[in-house]
């Protein structure tokens, strides 16, 4: 009779831990924002957020499948029930959060401007480096009419429905053209082509770009941009209904930054460490 119970007890066991094995989770990423996320030589989604997803979902006990979606309809989508959790570079910001829900940040890099080395913008700096828009003091306030003073009359590119395009409207929209694109590589080509004067993206997608054969003709300028429209870091988005998912997803980014598995997968895609420390 011990017996019996004992492999009773043993078989509830074993099932309880296929039910938290056999959680499944649907995760969606562009795959046209390396080092984020992209496509390789083979069509294979790669990136840092297709590691770290693999890593989440093994902390989480998950069985996780990724699926490709384009930014543009990614929000809707993720409302629709096509999948559960967006992994795509998406920035918190206040605006997202009315319509849906974040994780805990798991990176956060500075956005930047991009142009041709034959550009005369192209050794432009302002006064100040670094610019945190959340609470700009008088030498950021200047360094930001440096920006816009430079830029004016110029042909600006950026990635629709960004944080990086909120930013161009909000400061520079009056004095600028703003070309959008579907994807950050359509801007690329069209910078390489001179159609556009300039480009803003995170600085974690210029910084690999830059150093390779791509980007042998770009350099970064003016300052590095944070805060307000930028957000506050990149996280896991994810249905407002859904808290105790939120809750798991966070639980497993403290743990992988905790160890510096996030700090470790970011050097090895971004070339520096753009894990999220608080």
């Amino acid at each position: 009779m011990k017996k019996l119970v004992i492999l009773a007890a043993a078989a509830v066991f074993a099932l309880a831990g296929q039910a938290v094995a056999q959680e499944k989770v649907r995760i969606a990423t562009e795959g046209a924002y390396a080092p984020w996320n992209y496509k390789d030589s083979a069509g294979n989604l790669v990136g840092f957020e297709l590691d770290l997803a693999k890593d989440l979902c093994k902390r989480m006990s998950a069985e996780c499948t990724v699926v490709e979606q384009a930014w543009d309809g990614i929000i809707p989508a993720l409302q629709a029930g096509k999948y559960d959790a967006i992994m795509a570079g998406m920035s918190i910001t206040a605006k997202r959060k009315k319509v849906i829900s974040f994780s805990r940040a798991y990176a956060a890099t500075p956005a930047k401007f991009v142009v041709l080395k034959s550009s005369p913008n192209a050794s432009f700096k302002t006064m100040e480096s670094d610019i945190d828009l959340a609470e700009v003091s008088d030498a950021e306030k200047a360094s930001v009419s440096e920006l816009v003073a430079k830029f004016k009359g110029k042909k600006i590119g950026v990635q629709v429905a960004t944080t990086h395009e909120n930013f161009l409207n909000e400061y520079l929209g009056k004095d600028v053209t703003i070309l959008t694109y579907k994807t950050q590589e359509q801007l690329d080509l069209d910078l390489q082509a001179g159609r556009v004067d300039a480009a803003l993206a995170s600085m974690s997608y210029w910084a690999p770009l830059l150093k390779g054969d791509k980007g042998k003709d770009m350099v970064a300028v003016g300052p590095n941009l944070t805060g307000g429209p930028f957000g506050a870091g990149v996280g896991v988005g994810i249905r407002q209904a859904d808290g105790k998912l939120v809750d798991m997803f966070s639980k497993a980014i403290n743990e992988s930054i905790a160890d510096g598995t996030v700090k470790k997968l970011a050097i090895m895609h971004f070339g520096f460490d753009a894990s999220v420390k608080k």
